[in-house]
C-alpha cells in the first residue's frame, strides 16, 4: 500500500491499533497510516511491525517516538510539524490513543494550537472486556491502572467500590491476586466479576465468578499477559436500617465526625456523603 500524502488534510490523526489480533484494525486506520506525512508512535517498533503486516511502507516518512517520557519537548516537536502543514498519525502501542495512553496531552496541545484533531476509532480492551464479562454495561467506570503500592491501592479501591457502576480496571498480572485479596478485605468478595486476560490473542481467557471465587481460582497460577478486571457494582447495603437511622443512633454517643465515619464504613458509603447528611441532621436538632 503506497502512501498518498495528498489524501489527508493537515492535522493530528489518533489511530486505534489492535490489542492482540493484527487483523483488528479498520480500513480507515490503514488509509491514514498509508497517507500521513509523519507517523508518531508510543512504540515505533510495534508500529513498524503492524505496518509491515498490512503492507504499508514507511518509505522516507519520519517515524518518531512519542511516549510517557517524551514530555513537553516531544509534544512541541509534533505541534511544530502540524504548524508546518503536516498530517501526523499518532498510534499507541495497542488499543485506542488517549485510553490509559500518553496521547491525551498531545491531543490537548494540538487542539489548543488550533490544529485539526480527529480519530480513527477501533480496538480497545475496555469494551472488549465489558462484552465478555457478562456484567451490566449500561453504566460503567473505567478506572485505569491500579496504583502499584499496597496502601495507595487499598485507598484507591475503597473510593471506587461505592460507585454505582460496573468497574473496569487494568492490572499487572503480578499484582492481580493481591488486588483481589484487598477487594475481599474491603467487603467486595461476593461481588460478581470477570478476569479477562490476553484479549483477542491466542491464549485469550475469561474467568468469571465472585471476587473470592476468582481469587481462589488463581491460587496456584502464575499469570502472564495483559489483564483487565471487570467488577460488578455492589448491592445497596442500606436496607431497612437506613443511613439516617444509623446516624441518629451513632450521634447519640459520638461526635458528628466520628458518627459519620463509623456509618460510612459500616454501609460502604462515601464519607463525604454521610458527613453532609450528618451535618443536615445536626442542624435540625
Amino acid at each position: 500500500m503506497k502512501p498518498d500524502p495528498s489524501a489527508l488534510a493537515p492535522g493530528l490523526y489518533l489511530v486505534a491499533t489492535p490489542i492482540g489480533n493484527a487483523r483488528d484494525i479498520t480500513l480507515r486506520a490503514l488509509d491514514i497510516l498509508a497517507s500521513a506525512d509523519v507517523i508518531a508512535a508510543e512504540d515505533t517498533r510495534t508500529a513498524r511491525k503492524l505496518m509491515d503486516i498490512h503492507g504499508i511502507a514507511v518509505g522516507g516518512r519520519p517515524m518518531i517516538p512519542y511516549h510517557d517520557h517524551s514530555g513537553d519537548t516531544g509534544r512541541a516537536g509534533i505541534v511544530k510539524l502540524l504548524g508546518e502543514g503536516r498530517s501526523v498519525a499518532y498510534v499507541s502501542e495497542a488499543g485506542t490513543p488517549m485510553i490509559a495512553d500518553p496521547g491525551y496531552a498531545l491531543a490537548r496541545e494540538a487542539a489548543k494550537a488550533g490544529h485539526l484533531v480527529t480519530t480513527a476509532p477501533g480496538a480497545s480492551a475496555v469494551p472488549v472486556a465489558l462484552s465478555l464479562s457478562g456484567l451490566p454495561t449500561d453504566r460503567f467506570l473505567f478506572a485505569g491502572f491500579a496504583p502499584s503500592s499496597g496502601g495507595a491501592r487499598a485507598t484507591w479501591l475503597s473510593e471506587l467500590l461505592p460507585v454505582p457502576a460496573t468497574l473496569v480496571i487494568y492490572e499487572s498480572p503480578r499484582r492481580v491476586s493481591e488486588t483481589l485479596g484487598k477487594l475481599c478485605d474491603l467487603g467486595a468478595g461476593d461481588r460478581p466479576m470477570a478476569l479477562c486476560r490476553e484479549l483477542t490473542k491466542k491464549f485469550e481467557e475469561v474467568i468469571r465468578g465472585t471476587v473470592a471465587d476468582v481469587q481462589a481460582a488463581l491460587a496456584d497460577r502464575d499469570l502472564k499477559g495483559e489483564v483487565v478486571l471487570v467488577i460488578g457494582k455492589g448491592e445497596d447495603r442500606v436496607a431497612d436500617d437506613t443511613m439516617e437511622d444509623a446516624l441518629r443512633r451513632a450521634m447519640s454517643d459520638m461526635t458528628l465526625k466520628d458518627a459519620a465515619a463509623t456509618v460510612a464504613e459500616a454501609y460502604g458509603l462515601p464519607r463525604r456523603k454521610v458527613y453532609q447528611a450528618a451535618l443536615e441532621m445536626g442542624k435540625k436538632t
